[in-house]
C-alpha cells in the first residue's frame, strides 16, 4: 500500500484508536475536533483505505501463564524461494510463534516465541522449532525484561 498524507484530525484519530480502540465515538470526535458524524465518516474512510486494518484486545502475557519470551534467530540451509515458502508455511501453524520476520544480515529469520517457562520452551524447541523445514541453525535468546513494549505505530 502506498503511503498517504493524513491530516491532523486523521492522525489524532489514529493515535487515539491505537491507545484505546473502545474509545466512545463522541470522545474520539471531541479529541479530533470533529462532529461525531464527521468523525465516524473519517474512521470508516481510514478503514476502507486500509490504514486501519483491525481492532484487537491487548492481552496480558503473564496472566495467560506465558511468562517467558524468546527471540530466535533462524538460518536456513538454502536461500531459495521454495525453502522460504516451506519454512513460512510451517511457521504459520505454530501458535507459540508470535512473530516471524525475514531478515537481512547474518541469519534468515527472527522469531518471537512465548512459553510458560524454560521447560515449556524446551518442548517447543524440540517438538516444533527444530522440526521446521530447511533449518541449518537456530540460536535462541531469553528476554529478561521488556524495557519498551510495542504500543502502536508513531503517528506524528
Amino acid at each position: 500500500m502506498k503511503s498517504r498524507n493524513i491530516d491532523k484530525a486523521g492522525k489524532i484519530i489514529l493515535r487515539e484508536l491505537q491507545r484505546d480502540a473502545r474509545l466512545p465515538l463522541a470522545d474520539l470526535a471531541q479529541k479530533a475536533g470533529l462532529s461525531a458524524s464527521s468523525c465516524h465518516r473519517r474512521v470508516k474512510q481510514l478503514e476502507e483505505e486500509g490504514v486501519i486494518t483491525a481492532y484487537a484486545a491487548t492481552l496480558s502475557r503473564a496472566a495467560l501463564g506465558l511468562a517467558n519470551e524468546f527471540f530466535v534467530e533462524v538460518s536456513l540451509a538454502a536461500q531459495t524461494e521454495e525453502a522460504f515458502e516451506k519454512f513460512e508455511r510451517a511457521v504459520q501453524r505454530i501458535p507459540e510463534i508470535l512473530e516471524c520476520h525475514l531478515m537481512s544480515g547474518q541469519f534468515d529469520y527472527m522469531l518471537r516465541v512465548v512459553a510458560q517457562d524454560v521447560a515449556d520452551y524446551e518442548r517447543i524447541h524440540r517438538n516444533m522449532l527444530a522440526r521446521l523445514p530447511g533449518l541449518q541453525r537456530i540460536q535462541s535468546g531469553l528476554a529478561l525484561r521488556t524495557v519498551k513494549a510495542w504500543g502502536g505505530y508513531p503517528v506524528a
